[in-house]
């Protein structure tokens, strides 16, 4: 995985959801569905392990920005492409602090394809 351009540490864990968006979808009276699909999206939950304070900024620093872009290996496509994305909520939690340095237990955050 690149985060815009640039190799970090890997995550640990990438799952890739895809999402259809609909413009509008309704059912009949008999049941049947009608919907207007108007793309797939992708969202890629992702989880990095144990990290310096160096890692885990390089990678917060670089998704501070409004959009971004992710190469990754996509299901879908069977290739690796590159996308552009956006940051959901990211979560930092500590591990321990050892010779007055932090050591962060991790990182997850989703990718939300622009």
């Amino acid at each position: 995985m690149k985060l815009n351009g640039v190799y970090t540490v890997q995550p640990v864990s990438i799952q890739v959801l895809l999402s259809d968006l609909d413009n509008e979808s309704s059912r009949n009276a008999a049941g049947e569905m009608f919907r207007d699909r108007i793309t797939t999206k992708r969202k890629l939950n992702c989880e990095w392990g144990i990290m310096s304070t160096q890692e885990i900024s390089q990678i917060l620093n670089i998704i501070a920005n409004v959009f971004f872009s992710v190469t990754y290996m996509d299901p879908w496509d069977g290739v690796e492409v590159t996308r552009t994305f956006y940051a959901g909520d990211r979560t930092a939690p500590v591990c321990m602090i050892q010779h007055g340095e932090t050591i962060w237990k991790g990182l997850t955050v989703n990718f939300i394809e622009k």
